[in-house]
């Protein structure tokens, strides 16, 4: 099969969320999948064939070098300003049951504390730009990891101001952070000082929870890339054993997620200038 039509048959797969069999039989059912791929009913790949082409994209590293190239398609287009990231981390859940083949649970997936609940997977860092809310750097690691472990990772080196909630406090005094032109670092406070602080009704109290409430509707856009993840995607559990598969995917869903976003945020801006 001509690789085109393998990388949008893949493309469509994840979209939908759909395994290796029930690709097969979406594209010997629908007729408008078959047509975005570029396939004839008569010659439609198997399961085994689109599950050799996503090996093949793992092993390689392609997902990593699509990602990229769509990336610097969209900075060409004027889509990454650059001037500040916002920095944030999301569970994903994986299988915590033993009844397998090796009857364990995935070495490579741990147990993480949110809240008062443990949680069973990995975690996905995401750097996003400030202005466009499109990812620029992401990472995939355990879910034990804490988020402030891997947030200057997720920095380009050119932003002038870093944003994130409450678990990045103290990043400013890490020792990976740049030690020339460091970024600012606006940081949440926390919930609980947050509430000490403004348990009165007096001015600075409501000023407190005024520039409380501003931050966290800036930071709302590294929230929408996790929606597209795991609610318009549906990848809100790990498809796979193992991190690199699921970074794979990860990365991957990203990309797709960025050019939406990317021609959605063109649309605004067209509208707003014509206005």
């Amino acid at each position: 099969f001509p690789l085109d039509s393998m990388l949008h048959v893949h493309v469509a797969q994840i979209v939908y969320n759909y395994s290796d069999p029930g690709m097969e039989d979406a594209l010997y059912e629908i007729e408008s999948l078959r047509r975005f791929c570029g396939i004839r009913l008569e010659a439609v790949p198997d399961e085994s064939t689109i599950l050799q082409f996503r090996h093949l994209l793992e092993a390689h590293g392609l997902t990593e070098q699509i990602f990229n190239v769509i990336n610097q398609t969209l900075a060409e287009r004027g889509l990454f300003l650059k001037a500040g990231t916002i920095v944030d981390a999301s569970l994903i859940a994986a299988p915590t049951s033993t009844k397998n083949k090796s009857q364990s649970r995935d070495p490579e997936m741990h147990s993480s504390k949110k809240g008062h609940q443990w949680f069973f997977g990995s975690k996905f860092h995401i750097g996003v730009d400030h202005e466009t809310g499109l990812v620029h750097t992401l990472k995939v690691t355990s879910g034990h990891i804490s988020d402030i472990a891997e947030a200057a990772s997720l920095l380009h080196g050119e932003e002038q101001f870093v944003q994130g909630d409450a678990g990045y406090q103290g990043l400013d005094k890490r020792p990976e952070m740049p030690e020339e032109n460091a970024p600012a670092c606006v940081i949440a406070m926390r919930p609980g000082k947050l509430a000490k602080l403004t348990k009165d009704d007096c001015e600075q109290a409501q000023l407190l929870r005024q520039a409380a409430s501003e931050l966290a509707s800036r930071r709302a856009k590294v929230e929408h890339v996790f929606r597209d993840i795991k609610i318009r995607f549906g990848y809100a559990k790990n498809r796979y054993r193992g991190l690199a598969k699921n970074a794979a995917r990860l990365t991957f869903l990203t990309a797709i997620a960025n050019v939406l976003r990317g021609d959605a945020y063109e649309r605004r801006r067209l509208i707003t200038s014509e206005i």
